[in-house]
């Protein structure tokens, strides 16, 4: 068995023009929650997408569990897929369905259970995250965090190897907040699986996290062990975790000093 679930090697991607990755490195370990932290831009859900094949390198490689996933295709890759999970940022329930019928959509949609053994799992995938109780209500019927714990149970459905979190703490008030993160732990210990969670919020994904990544600028520029990230004097890493609005990630987006711009400054 691998040890590493995923790794990612030397992997490049633009938009265009645009460059986003720059040479990405990382290794995900099997069992952990491992957090992927940067600002807004910085290519995180670009990442994300990369492991699940959406998007494909324009060079490198991913591979997940052994697999070169970014050179698969057809029938290889839509298997591989079943094994991994997926949150949206945006929850991404299907609002013509009842809270009961998203769960079961991928159960009836990739495997042969009877519906009886669906009925059943549903219900222990919704206990799961506390919401058995509204298996019956509409996703417009629920509050944020409630939407967010029903896209949760969704994508542990079919027990994933790998469950992938993107900004699974947005928008979110402090109580729902807290929940989710907490949920994130308990269930990749409780059924074994590995966790990537895909934030800006470092404050909340150090507290259930294992290990750490930080992007910018299409790469690395920091990772270590939650308590080693704690201590760290690193600048990227420290602007983080102090919230500093200037640092190695400047507030201003770059352009030309503002006397330049000024109209006023042009004609004095």
């Amino acid at each position: 068995m691998q040890d590493n679930i995923v790794e990612v090697s030397d992997v490049h991607f633009a938009f265009g023009d645009t460059k986003v990755l720059q040479g990405i490195n990382l290794n995900i370990p099997r069992g952990k929650v491992v957090a992927i932290l940067g600002a807004s831009g910085c290519g995180k859900s670009t990442l994300l997408r990369m492991l699940g094949a959406q998007q494909r390198p324009d060079r490198g490689v991913v591979k997940v569990m052994g697999e070169t996933i970014s050179a698969m295709h057809g029938d290889a890759l839509y298997t591989l897929r079943k094994k991994i999970g997926m949150m949206l940022q945006k929850g991404g329930l299907f609002s013509d369905m009842s809270v009961f019928d998203n769960i079961a959509f991928p159960m009836r949609e990739h495997t042969d259970l009877p519906e009886e053994l669906i009925h059943d799992l549903v219900l222990m995938k919704l206990h799961s995250v506390g919401l058995r109780g509204a298996h019956a209500l509409m996703p417009g019927e629920l509050s944020g965090g409630m939407a967010r714990r029903v896209a949760l149970a969704r994508a542990i459905a079919l027990d994933p190897d790998l469950l992938m979190y993107d900004e699974p703490f947005a928008g979110l008030d402090p109580i729902s907040l807290n929940v989710i993160a907490s949920l994130i732990r308990r269930l990749n210990d409780a059924l074994g699986l590995t966790s990537i969670v895909v934030t800006y919020d470092v404050s909340e994904s150090i507290k259930v996290v294992d290990y750490l990544y930080f992007i910018s600028g299409g790469k690395v520029v920091a990772e270590g062990p939650t308590e080693e990230i704690k201590t760290s004097d690193d600048p990227f890493v420290r602007q983080f975790l102090d919230a500093k609005a200037d640092g190695p990630v400047a507030f201003h987006y770059p352009g030309k000093p503002i006397a330049e711009s000024l109209s006023i400054a042009a004609t004095s």
